[in-house]
């Protein structure tokens, strides 16, 4: 399927919507969220959830950042987007992590968001 300016990405799993699909609030509230707002797609009983959140809060606390925690399992749109992929760890609307949170890289992607923020 070739790619026009009528097919948008959705996030997460980065498939292609056409125009005439909804878009889901959560992908609207992702494209509006700011730089020093991480999104932790999670579900309950998620190790690799956990051990993300635990890593990442120092981080946050450094860099000033909210965290909010979204269960896909209370959502079907999202338990189809990102099923065992998880977690998924958005920086405003850029997804910076998947699975395993490497945090000197998180560190730098904070900091980006911060000087992009700041550069406008």
């Amino acid at each position: 399927m070739p790619r026009s300016s009528q097919w948008r990405l959705l996030p997460g799993k980065m498939r292609l919507r056409p125009p005439t699909m909804n878009v889901h609030p959560e992908d609207e509230r992702l494209a509006a969220s700011g730089p020093r707002e991480v999104t932790l797609y999670t579900r309950p009983g998620c190790h690799l959830c956990d051990e993300a959140k635990s890593a990442i809060a120092p981080l946050l606390r450094e860099f000033g950042a909210t965290l909010r925690e979204v269960n896909i399992d209370n959502d079907p749109v999202l338990k189809e987007r990102y099923g065992w992929d998880i977690p998924v760890i958005f920086i405003g609307p850029k997804k910076a992590a998947k699975h395993r949170v490497d945090l000197a890289l998180f560190r730098r992607q904070l900091q980006s968001a911060r000087e992009e923020r700041t550069s406008i």
